[in-house]
């Protein structure tokens, strides 16, 4: 049984940062795309970040500078690094995994395979 488990969340000031893990059990996904997604209150789950199998990365453009996906495939897991945060990165956000994801479909989450259950970042004005 597949399980992504994402921990790292908080309460953070703006400007601050907080790392975010996904550990993954039960195949590992060395060759398969790990990403990220946020969904705040009232709003639609929205991309955030993802790493394909060798590396390569895309990243959102409200993100983009400030947030940094990396991958340790010895460790089955993902980070997601997350500085100058600001009050509207506030959100539950999801570890994926996608099985053979092209480029073009990393933004779509109903492409990807696997989820996490979620972990709050709250970031405070």
């Amino acid at each position: 049984q597949v399980q992504l488990v994402e921990s790292g969340g908080g309460l953070v000031q703006a400007g601050g940062s907080l790392r975010l893990s996904c550990a993954a059990s039960g195949r590992t996904f060395g060759s398969d795309a790990m990403g990220w997604f946020r969904q705040a209150p009232g709003k639609e789950r929205e991309f955030v970040a993802a790493i394909r199998w060798r590396s390569t990365t895309y990243y959102a453009a409200s993100v983009k500078g400030r947030f940094t996906i990396s991958r340790d495939n010895a460790k089955n897991t993902a980070y997601l690094q997350m500085n100058s945060l600001k009050p509207e990165d506030t959100a539950v956000y999801y570890c994926a995994a996608g099985l053979k994801l092209p480029a073009y479909a990393l933004a779509e989450g109903n492409q990807w395979d696997y989820w996490g259950q979620g972990t709050q970042v709250t970031v405070s004005s």
